[in-house]
């Protein structure tokens, strides 16, 4: 027994179990390499504002994926879409109900409704703002302006055209998955020759305006007058009604007695007559 351990000892080949012990090292580094790429193939992180669509060999599922870390199959592409508020910027000729052309720059604030991504990623594609959205935009926008008139689209009362932009476009746009919030008209442009003669009217209409104001404020100024006048006859009416010989007698006295009480040197003449007033003579 003893011979037969010290044979195989002799026999030992240093060389032969380092390389074998380097080829178990590389297997288990590349195993790691291996799994860890399994790994970071199946971790999926879905940034802040998108959600993620799943996709296995074509079969998308209906349940979106939301903002975060997810743990897929490592065989599944998962689509990130952004639900945050996008703009839609366009530039259109549209006619006027008088069939003039008018440009007008308008702007579109939408997202995508989070629940209706995947709805959405299935029946329209990646590419649903410029498949749905914006020829559903630019046919809305352009059958409402048709039936306004050049005028409301220069006044105020093309804020009466943005909300029926708004009811026609909205539930259109609702059904495909897309939540609308806004519709904004940055600039209408009209014709040279329109816009000045809507110009023009707009100013005699403000003239008018201010005609009327000043018309009506003359006319209170005459009434304030007249009842002035008729309040300054009243007040003579009752005087003269209250004044009578005997007041006036009254009053005579008053005006003696005061005045011969005063230390200043006078002459008081008396009028002639029982009814004579007192009339004074010198400085006082």
């Amino acid at each position: 027994m003893f011979e037969k351990v010290k044979g195989q000892i002799n026999h030992f080949d240093p060389g032969k179990s380092a390389g074998s012990s380097r080829g178990r090292i590389a297997l288990c580094l590349f195993g790691a390499v291996v799994l860890l790429a399994a790994l970071s193939s199946a971790l999926v992180v879905i940034p802040a504002g998108h959600v993620g669509v799943y996709d296995l060999f074509g079969k998308v599922a209906d349940q979106s994926l939301a903002s975060g870390i997810h743990f897929v199959n490592p065989l599944a592409t998962v689509h990130k879409i952004s639900i945050r508020t996008q703009e839609v910027k366009e530039t259109v000729d549209v006619p006027s109900r008088e069939g003039l052309a008018v440009n007008i720059d308008v702007s579109l604030l939408f997202s995508l409704e989070p629940a209706k991504a995947a709805q959405v990623f299935r029946s329209i594609g990646p590419q649903y703002i410029q498949v749905a959205v914006v020829p559903q935009f630019r046919s809305v926008v352009r059958d409402v302006t048709s039936g306004s008139d050049a005028k409301a689209l220069y006044t105020a009362e093309r804020e009466f055209l943005t909300q029926n932009i708004q009811k026609t476009l909205f539930p259109l746009l609702q059904e495909r998955g897309v939540r609308c919030e806004r519709i904004l008209l940055r600039k209408i442009m009209l014709p040279q020759k329109l816009s000045a003669a809507i110009e023009s009217k707009l100013e005699a209409e403000q003239q008018a305006e201010q005609m009327k104001y000043v018309l009506d404020k003359e006319k209170q100024e005459a009434e304030r007058k007249r009842i002035e006048a008729q309040g300054i006859a009243d007040y003579q009416t009752i005087i003269n009604q209250g004044l009578n010989d005997n007041l006036l007698k009254w009053k005579g006295i008053e005006a003696t007695r005061e005045l011969a009480r005063s230390q200043n040197a006078k002459v008081v003449v008396i009028g002639a007559g029982k009814e004579g007033l007192p009339i004074i003579l010198g400085n006082p």
